[in-house]
């Protein structure tokens, strides 16, 4: 759709609690049908900015629009483009979950017979048609899980933000989650997802930003990322016999080697080009009468392009 506006567009998003800024003059653009992952740390702001999208919270400066239409100005357009599954369970308790989905979708003034259908569809859907007469408490934890993307899709939204979708499930129902996702994805709706997973966002994302103190500090590709701010390549060297000392000041020497260290009997190397330096240290051992008997070789990824930018680990 050339000349559309995005799904999803952030200009200069400030937003403040009294003196403490959560949200910190962000800016970046989801285009339509892409699936954007929002990483950060534990207070990074995150939930911050989803809350503002969505309208939960009040914006200090900037604007967001959602397939054109601001949210504050525009507010009744943009509503029903944009579905939420939060990270934390928010069910009416006293509703069996098939009337949580035809309540939620009353919000957007859908009603009648269709709204009915399409949530029976999705309770079908999400493998819960079984369960459409209980309450949300008598589920287990990955039904509810299931339950939250149902209600999020009722009004049929073209944007879908998903704040720690997999958080507490276990790695059979995570798998049936991605799988759900891609296929929602690829059918069309965008999706936003964060996550404590770096795994899940190299899966699932087509992009991925990284926010940490209020601040989107880098987005891009997964690869445009690691390529700008993985660092280096990690190669541990195992020698049969030779003066590990010796073998450690050749490899200073070789070309593209930044660091060397000796590390229980091995030697260690950080090099731009991990693969290539491998022949000229089968030199090195030669010269040196010592054998390469081994190695391993680690490039950068995405935790090592989080750990540079923030220096935490994700769920720190």
């Amino acid at each position: 759709m050339n000349g559309a506006a995005p799904a999803l567009r952030i200009d200069n998003l400030v937003k403040r609690y009294g003196d403490f800024t959560a949200v910190d003059d962000i800016s970046f653009v989801v285009p339509e049908g892409q699936f954007f992952g929002l990483l950060g740390p534990n207070g990074a702001g995150k939930t911050t900015t989803i809350n503002a999208i969505v309208g939960l919270a009040k914006i200090t400066a900037g604007s967001i629009s959602l397939f054109g239409h601001d949210v504050v100005r525009d507010w009744r357009a943009a509503r029903p483009l944009v579905g939420l599954a939060p990270q934390e369970y928010n069910f009416d308790r006293y509703l069996n979950i098939r009337d949580v989905l035809i309540f939620q979708a009353g919000y957007y003034g859908l009603r009648g017979p269709a709204v009915a259908k399409r949530a029976d569809l999705l309770l079908e859907r999400f493998d819960l048609a079984s369960k459409a007469k209980l309450v949300y408490t008598k589920l287990s934890g990955g039904m509810k899980r299931r339950l939250t993307l149902a209600r999020a899709l009722i009004h049929e939204p073209r944007l879908v933000i998903l704040d720690e979708p997999t958080a507490g499930v276990d790695v059979e129902l995570r798998l049936e989650l991605w799988s759900m996702l891609r296929e929602l994805n690829v059918n069309g709706t965008t999706i936003i997802l964060t996550t404590h997973y770096l795994e899940e966002a190299e899966e699932l994302c087509d992009r991925i930003g990284i926010i940490d103190d209020g601040l989107l500090i880098a987005e891009g590709t997964e690869q445009e990322l690691i390529g700008t701010h993985g660092g280096l390549d990690h190669v541990r060297l195992t020698f049969a016999e030779g003066d590990l000392d010796l073998l450690a000041a050749a490899c200073r020497d070789l070309d593209g080697v930044r660091e060397v260290h000796e590390v229980d009997g091995d030697l260690e190397l950080f090099t731009a080009h991990g693969p290539a330096v491998l022949s000229s240290v089968v030199a090195v051992a030669g010269r040196h009468a010592a054998a390469l008997t081994g190695f391993e070789v680690r490039s950068p990824d995405l935790e090592d392009v989080f750990l540079s930018l923030t220096g935490k680990e994700l769920r720190d």
